[in-house]
C-alpha cells in the first residue's frame, strides 16, 4: 500500500484547494508532500485567518496562495484535492479537469487506500452524536479503530499503520458523499439516520440533496450492510437503494431489526428478542438520541461486538460538546448549549427533549430551508423565543403563524439577556440555532463557546 501511495504522488504537482481549519486540508497537504509531491495550497481566506493551519505545515516546502485562487495552480496540476465544501461545478476545478488533472478530496484519498472495514454514518441530524456513541462502544471493545470524516481531523497519516482487521467509523456529509460519487464508492456498513431539507443553498433542491445522501448506499456490494432508521420517512425512502444486507432500526419496525421495547434497545430476529441496553442509562436527553443509540447498536452488532460491551459503551457516553451540552444551573434556571443544531429539525428535537419550559435562541446563516415545521413542532412547549441572525425574519414569521411570540436581537449577548429577563426557576435557556453559524461566527464551535462564556459571566455577575 505504501508503495502505491508514493507512486501516486512522487514527482506530481498537487494543488490543495481549501486549507481551512477543520483538519482535512492540512492532512491532505501533509500527506501529498510527505509522499513526494510538489504541493500548492490555495484558499480564499487570508494568511492571517489561516495562520494556525499554515503553521502546522511548516518545514514541508509547501507553496501557499492565500486570499485568492490562481488559475495556473489548477490547469497546471496533476492532482487537485478539493475541500468537500467546494462545489464540483467550480470553474477552477473545471479547468483542472480539462487539463487532465485528477480531482479528489481528502476523504477520497483516504478511502482509496484504506485497507480496513469502513462504517459510514450520514443523516441530516445526529451524525456526530451517533458516531461518538459508536466510538464509546468501540473504546470498550478492545478492537483497533479510528474515527474520522466530517467529525473533524484527518486519518491520512494513520494509513501506514492500518490493517484489514481494523475498524474505521466515518461521519459523512452530503458534500463528502457528492464527491465520493465520482469514485463510485460506498462503505461496508452504511447507516442513514434521517433525511430532512438541508444545504439547499448548495444542492439546489431537496431531490438533489437526497441524491447526494444516497451515494452512501449506491455502490455497496452484496456482502455490505445498510442500516436505515425506518421511523424517519426520509431514511425509509432509501430502501430502494439497498444493494446488500439490510438492518432496520426504529421504535416502530415490524419484523427483524433493532428496536426499543419496554425502554430497552433490543435486537429482534425471528421469534426471539435480545435485550441490549436500558435506555434509562443514557445520559443525554431526547427520544431522538434513543434512535441515535439504536443506530450505534446496529452498527456495533454488525461489527460483531458483544452486547454487554455495547451496553457498557453507551452507559459511559456523556454526550459531545455543543450538542445538548449542559452548562450550569443558576437560581433554578438550567442553561444548555446546542450550537451544533444547524437544522430546524435538530433544533425542534432539542426543544422537545425537555419536560420543562424551554426558552430558546434560534437563528443564524440562511441555508435556504423553511422553519414552518420547526415552529409547528415547538409551539406547544415554547411561549416565546429569542431570534438572531440572517434568518431572524423567516423564523419570527414561522413562529408567529403558530402563535409563538418572539423578539429579534442584534447579537447573541442581547438575545441571552432577553431570555434571562423572562426565565423563572425551573425553566431552561437553550441555544439551539436551527441554522449554520456563518453569518455571525466562524463555525458552530465558536458560537457555542461564546454562548458558554456569556452564560458563565452572567451567572457570576448575578450571584
Amino acid at each position: 500500500m505504501l508503495h502505491s501511495i508514493e507512486k501516486k504522488f512522487r514527482g506530481k504537482k498537487v494543488t490543495v484547494m481549501g486549507l481551512g481549519t477543520f483538519g482535512g486540508g492540512i492532512g491532505a497537504a501533509r500527506f501529498a508532500a510527505e509522499n513526494g509531491a510538489s504541493v500548492t495550497v490555495t484558499d480564499l481566506k487570508t494568511e492571517q485567518e489561516l495562520s494556525v493551519s499554515v503553521s502546522k505545515l511548516d518545514g514541508l516546502g509547501i507553496t501557499f496562495v492565500l486570499g485568492r485562487h490562481e488559475m495556473s495552480d489548477f490547469d497546471g496540476a496533476d492532482i487537485v484535492v478539493a475541500s468537500p465544501a467546494v462545489p464540483i461545478e467550480s470553474r477552477y476545478l473545471a479547468a483542472a479537469a480539462d487539463s487532465g488533472a485528477e480531482l479528489t478530496t481528502e476523504i477520497g484519498l483516504f478511502v482509496e487506500f484504506c485497507p480496513s472495514l469502513i462504517c459510514g454514518i450520514t443523516g441530516s441530524n445526529g451524525k456526530t452524536t451517533t458516531v461518538s456513541m459508536l466510538r464509546s462502544i468501540l473504546e470498550h471493545s478492545g478492537r483497533t479503530f479510528r474515527v474520522g470524516g466530517n467529525i473533524g481531523g484527518s486519518l491520512l497519516s494513520d494509513l501506514a499503520d492500518m490493517t484489514s482487521g481494523d475498524i474505521v467509523v466515518l461521519e459523512l456529509s452530503s458534500f463528502q458523499l457528492e464527491w465520493l460519487d465520482t469514485m463510485k464508492w460506498s462503505p461496508n456498513i452504511a447507516a442513514v439516520l434521517n433525511l430532512t431539507p438541508n444545504h439547499i443553498d448548495r444542492h439546489g433542491s431537496l431531490e438533489k440533496y437526497s441524491l447526494a445522501k444516497r451515494v452512501i448506499l449506491n455502490y455497496q456490494k452484496s456482502a455490505d450492510t445498510a442500516v436505515l432508521v425506518t421511523d424517519d420517512p426520509g431514511a425509509k425512502s432509501f430502501e430502494s437503494s439497498v444493494r446488500g444486507k439490510y438492518v432496520r432500526v426504529g421504535a416502530g419496525i415490524e419484523g427483524d431489526g433493532i428496536t426499543c421495547e419496554d425502554e430497552w434497545i433490543s435486537s429482534r430476529s425471528g421469534m426471539s428478542s435480545e435485550r441490549i441496553f436500558d435506555t434509562r442509562n443514557l445520559m443525554i436527553p431526547g427520544k431522538h438520541n434513543i434512535l441515535n443509540a439504536m443506530t450505534a447498536v446496529a452498527c456495533a452488532k454488525i461489527m460483531g461486538i458483544d452486547s454487554d460491551v455495547v451496553s457498557k459503551g453507551l452507559s459511559a457516553f456523556k454526550g459531545i460538546p455543543h450538542r445538548l451540552e449542559f452548562i450550569c444551573e443558576h437560581r433554578g434556571v438550567r442553561f444548555y448549549n446546542d450550537s451544533k443544531a444547524t437544522t430546524p429539525e435538530a433544533a425542534a428535537a432539542a426543544v422537545k427533549a425537555f419536560d420543562s419550559k424551554v426558552i430558546p435562541i434560534f437563528g443564524g446563516y440562511d441555508k435556504g430551508v423553511t422553519f414552518d415545521g420547526m415552529a409547528a413542532s415547538v409551539s406547544d412547549t415554547v411561549g416565546w423565543a429569542a431570534v438572531i441572525g440572517a434568518t431572524s425574519a423567516k423564523i419570527s414569521g414561522a413562529l408567529d403563524k403558530e402563535g409563538v411570540a418572539s423578539s429579534v436581537f442584534g447579537s447573541l449577548e442581547e438575545a441571552f439577556e432577553g431570555c434571562l429577563k423572562r426565565a423563572q426557576s425551573g425553566d431552561i435557556i437553550l441555544l439551539s440555532p436551527a441554522c449554520a453559524s456563518y453569518d455571525m461566527f466562524s463555525d458552530y464551535e465558536t458560537r457555542g463557546d461564546i454562548f458558554k462564556s456569556i452564560v458563565g459571566k452572567n451567572c457570576e455577575n448575578r450571584n
